[in-house]
């Protein structure tokens, strides 16, 4: 296997001591970030350069269709040594990306398109990519895992979920193995000396938490040794440890970045044990009954951002409610600290919205991405609380053994990159936290997506109605409909509008998260309605029956704005795919919670004018949106930035969350 570090000529990377190649954690300043965040603000200049690479492949495409495949072979193997000498320049890459388009169109039966080209090369600059939705991110990723692959580097393809880990790796497994490359898909509960083949592999499909945990049981299995000791260790004879999981952390290709390197990022990944709860159940129960008595704006207040807290009335109640209790109830500060946590429980985290249960265990669902994360807990009792309240059995307290924020894991790759559909919003804050620059590549097809007005409605009640009323309309024109909603309680308030109505649909949430491919694959019938969670179905295109094409395409109905507009943005983007027509709207409430948690009073009076206003007034309702769009993405950037600075210091208290930083 070659050195790695060659490919990465004229970076400025200083690498680690640890069992495998990674980069050390940066320390920068805080303006060194916001300059860097100014600079993904900047046009780039260098359309002449990827006009020429793009001219440069296709020039080779004629030389390279006569070979034959083992000549093809041979010829990529003489590519691969001048990427070793050269690193990732146009001039072998462009060699590279000829023969493998060409084994792509011999295997696959699919050519790369030029946009693809660009987002290849764009990825082994170590840069973001941003391709429209339907734009073939999965294909254009070949070019640039199948280059790094041939020099020995160890490829991370990440995605974000099993799924689609498992769906890409085996769609792509004739061109990897035409090419000579081995590879491996980690998925959820699988062994250990499975995962460890996997990740063995030239290329290795993984979603993001499978990664970061293997990544963490390295750090626990391995301790502080380093690579020196680790071969002095095997000159010796002696295997101090079992061998680690991955084999370095070199290459990493993110499909949906935004979603990873974003969404995602709010929270630590954490590796913890379960301890037997020292506290008498009976405590939570008494801490809810207490919370369910005290009076809002009375006892305590309630924040706009889930911030809760007692008033002095509130502190002075509880301590009269808890006279009678024994125990823990006599401390002021363990009694403040039970009534506020199973206050956030009843008041802050609703079931179906912020977690479902499931075989009659609490189980939280990503609000950003709709999806269940069965192996996650909220920390510090609250999950017990939300436990307690929803007549659970109550878990075990956690223990943490290590931990590491994607903020910081991720920037240990020696070239990271990604691709998504929407990276125009946190170019920025892309940019100055992991150092990726965004390159927004043009779509092989002119758009045919149709925005139509948006509308407003006065209750969440009217506002089902309406979707009910509007996506029958449209399926009765023979085309598709797909309604996206923020949450499992809404998709299902929303099926029984329409089964009210007798409307025939479909529904997709997490309730239903196995079948999810599948069923938003079929959305594109004629006369179907999918309702689903926002982000259902990322990553899966939907595929229009011709005589749908011909009616006008897939409808897409947006039935509440999200916080962020990037996530609005990838549901529009279900539709009017690859030049297919298609159109869009959104048919929101006032009541919904962009509106009630970021909108200050005067604006929450003209929402309320814009219900009665006509449908002219869509631009004011747009322009309403992105503000309360941009507050609340200040919002949870801030909540971020405080994730990995409580990261940085626990890791500088600790000597250890993941690897030592030097």
């Amino acid at each position: 296997m070659s050195d790695v570090r060659a490919l990465l000529a004229g970076r400025d990377i200083q690498l680690g001591d640890g069992p495998y190649l990674e980069r050390l954690d940066s320390q920068r300043m805080e303006w060194e970030e916001r300059l860097r965040g100014w600079f993904s603000r900047l046009p780039r200049m260098n359309r002449r350069a990827e006009r020429a690479f793009v001219n440069r492949t296709n020039a080779l495409e004629i030389t390279v269709k006569p070979l034959t495949d083992e000549q093809m072979r041979e010829q990529l193997a003489a590519v691969s040594r001048e990427l070793q000498r050269e690193g990732f320049t146009d001039l072998p890459l462009a060699q590279a990306f000829a023969l493998i388009r060409e084994a792509s169109r011999r295997t696959l039966g699919m050519r790369h398109h030029d946009v693809q080209l660009l987002a290849g090369r764009t990825l082994l600059q170590g840069r973001l990519a941003e391709m429209s939705t339907g734009e073939g991110k999965t294909l254009a990723a070949t070019l640039a895992a199948c280059s790094a692959a041939i020099t020995g580097a160890a490829v991370h393809v990440v995605t974000v979920n099993d799924y689609l880990a498992e769906r890409d790796a085996e769609h792509n497994r004739a061109l990897f193995d035409f090419l000579g490359l081995d590879v491996g898909v980690v998925l959820q509960d699988q062994p250990l000396d499975d995962r460890r083949s996997a990740y063995a592999c030239a290329i290795t499909y993984v979603s993001n938490k499978e990664l970061t945990f293997d990544y963490l049981k390295d750090c626990i299995a391995m301790g502080e040794a380093s690579r020196t000791q680790q071969s002095l260790q095997a000159l010796a004879g002696r295997r101090g440890h079992e061998a680690p999981l991955l084999r370095g952390l070199h290459i990493a290709i993110i499909d949906e970045a935004d979603s990873v390197l974003i969404d995602e990022a709010g929270t630590p990944l954490i590796i913890s044990e379960t301890l037997p709860d020292d506290l008498d159940p009976e405590i939570y129960r008494q801490a809810i009954d207490m919370a369910q008595r005290l009076v809002v704006d009375e006892d305590y207040k309630l924040g706009a951002h889930r911030d809760i807290w007692l008033t002095p009335a509130g502190r002075q109640r509880i301590k009269v409610l808890a006279a009678e209790l024994i125990g823990l109830w006599h401390s002021v500060l363990w009694r403040e600290e039970f009534v506020q946590k199973a206050l956030s429980a009843v008041h802050c985290f609703q079931r179906d919205q912020h977690y479902i249960l499931a075989n009659d265990k609490v189980q939280i669902v990503d609000e950003s991405t709709g999806r269940v994360m069965p192996d996650r807990t909220w920390e510090r009792g609250l999950h017990q609380m939300i436990e307690c309240k929803e007549g659970s059995e109550i878990t075990g307290q956690r223990r943490t053994l290590a931990q590491i924020t994607y903020q910081r894991f991720f920037g240990r790759y020696l070239l990271l990159c990604g691709m998504t559909g929407t990276a125009e919003e946190v170019a920025p804050e892309v940019k100055r936290t992991y150092d990726l620059s965004v390159t927004r590549i043009a779509t092989h097809k002119p758009t045919r997506r149709i925005r139509l007005p948006d509308r407003i409605c006065q209750s969440a009640v009217q506002r089902w109605e309406e979707v009910a009323r509007r996506a029958a309309e449209v399926a009765s024109q023979g085309r598709a409909v797909l309604v996206g909603t923020r949450s499992v309680e809404a998709s299902e308030q929303l099926s029984a509008a329409l089964t009210l109505c007798g409307i025939e649909h479909n529904i997709l949430n997490a309730r239903q998260d196995e079948g999810e491919a599948a069923a938003v694959a079929q959305a594109g019938y004629a006369g179907r309605i999918t309702v689903a969670t926002n982000m259902a179905g990322r990553g899966t295109d939907i595929k229009l029956q011709q005589d749908v094409e011909q009616a006008g395409g897939l409808h897409v109905i947006l039935t509440e704005f999200h916080e962020s507009a990037r996530i609005d943005r990838q549901l529009f983007g279900r539709c009017a795919r690859q030049g297919d027509p298609g159109s869009t709207e959104a048919i929101v409430s006032i009541d919904d919670e962009l509106f009630q948690r970021f909108a200050p009073v005067t604006l929450k009076q003209l929402l309320t004018l814009l219900v009665r206003a006509p449908v002219s007034s869509r631009k004011s309702l747009g322009w309403l949106v992105k503000y309360l769009q941009d507050r609340a993405e200040r919002h949870y950037r801030k909540q971020r930035q405080d994730t990995v600075k409580r990261d940085a210091q626990m890791a500088q208290s600790l000597g250890f969350v993941g690897r030592r930083s030097k």
